[in-house]
């Protein structure tokens, strides 16, 4: 009996050894790397897929507000009505484990990283579930804010999940832009673009920042707290991240919430704003949902609110809650697992997280047409 329990505690203690090493979250301020070759991870191939990350920068300016006004003119009355910042060049790290076995560039370097911002937003509609403060993501916004934000026929029947899974087809003005005029056809005129035959929520899917915007908007409403105290406070303090990243909106974002001014913070970059943050923060968010919400034995986010947010939306199997998803579709990515799931970003920003191989990809200022090949050199080496 004795030999049996003594071959029982070994055991547990061998386990639970077992999960420390593959189960590390690094301390604020400290990150431990280790070799390639501690996981058994090619060296040599490893550095074949950075050298092409290095040598594919995304094409367009430094200057990122050159680079927006350029790679948004074809909108009518686009503008930059937030912040912008010149950047740095590409930089990535890439996490086993949870060690450091890879890392390039300036990764202390705080940058614009656009709309991976939109799954930081989606986290804080996460966290609101979570709370009670709304009650299911199936719920109609209208019940949540008597504004008029949501009034009419068509709008009143946009919900929490419309929203964040971006197929609301919401109608409106917001900030001064016109959902109609963000990422518009190829064809038609203004005219035609504003007086549109609406969708019926949720069965259309359309990348569109005003509907984003308007989601972060929402959620000031009944957080009623400005959206990056609340990522601070419950997110990125717990998870050891920087002082250095701020969240912006709008100039003319300003409302007024219990007497307080505060600001409603964007879900991009696309006309300035938006989270400005360095890479190796980004890779403790992407860490924190590598580990289903919980970090280093705390439960941040529960498993089932990340389980339904990378769930497919009806008319886009690559897409749930403003995180994308690699399943078969026309954003697939071919020759890699379909459970992967990152944020993405204009100018090549990404956060690639796969949960089965305990592994986080961030690489940043990769030109964006070349991140399939880039992920695919990666797991060559793995």
């Amino acid at each position: 009996m004795k030999i049996l329990f003594k071959i029982f505690f070994i055991s547990i203690v061998f386990s639970c050894s077992t999960f420390a090493q593959t189960s590390y979250f690094p301390e604020r301020g400290d990150w431990e790397a280790k070799k390639p070759s501690a996981f058994k991870i090619d060296d040599t191939k490893l550095n074949e897929a950075i050298k092409f990350a290095q040598e594919n920068e995304y094409s367009g300016s430094r200057d990122l507000r050159v680079a927006i006004l350029e790679g948004f003119k074809k909108e009518p009355f686009h503008e930059i009505t937030g912040p912008t910042k010149k950047r740095g060049g590409p930089a990535g790290v890439i996490l086993k484990n949870g060690y450091i076995v890879a890392q390039w560039g300036e990764t202390q370097n705080v940058d614009m990283t656009f709309s991976v911002t939109k799954s930081f937003l989606s986290t804080t509609a996460l966290l609101a579930l979570q709370d009670g403060i709304i009650n299911n993501m199936s719920d109609p916004v209208s019940s949540y804010l008597w504004d008029g934000t949501f009034e009419g026929e068509h709008n009143s029947q946009v919900t929490w999940k419309h929203l964040l899974q971006q197929n609301s087809d919401w109608s409106g003005q917001l900030w001064g832009g016109y959902d109609w005029a963000d990422r518009p056809p190829s064809e038609g005129s203004i005219k035609d673009w504003e007086n549109r035959k609406l969708n019926t929520p949720g069965t259309v899917f359309e990348y569109n920042d005003i509907r984003v915007n308007l989601l972060a908007y929402s959620l000031l409403q009944v957080w009623r707290k400005p959206l990056p105290q609340i990522l601070k406070e419950k997110i990125m303090d717990p998870i050891g991240a920087s002082s250095t990243w701020r969240w912006y909106g709008p100039d003319n974002a300003w409302v007024n919430i219990d007497g307080l001014k505060m600001q409603s913070v964007t879900g991009g970059g696309h006309s300035g704003g938006g989270l400005f943050i360095n890479t190796l923060d980004m890779a403790r968010f992407g860490l924190l949902f590598e580990h289903n919400g919980n970090w280093n034995g705390k439960e941040l986010i529960s498993a089932g609110s990340i389980k339904e947010a990378m769930q497919s939306s009806t008319p886009n199997s690559n897409y749930g809650y403003m995180w994308w998803l690699n399943k078969s579709g026309d954003r697939n990515w071919k020759g890699l697992p379909e459970n992967i799931f990152y944020a993405a970003g204009f100018g090549g920003n990404f956060i690639v997280i796969d949960q089965e191989k305990d592994l986080v990809v961030v690489t940043r200022w990769l030109e964006p047409s070349q991140i399939e090949t880039f992920m695919n050199k990666v797991y060559n080496a793995l």
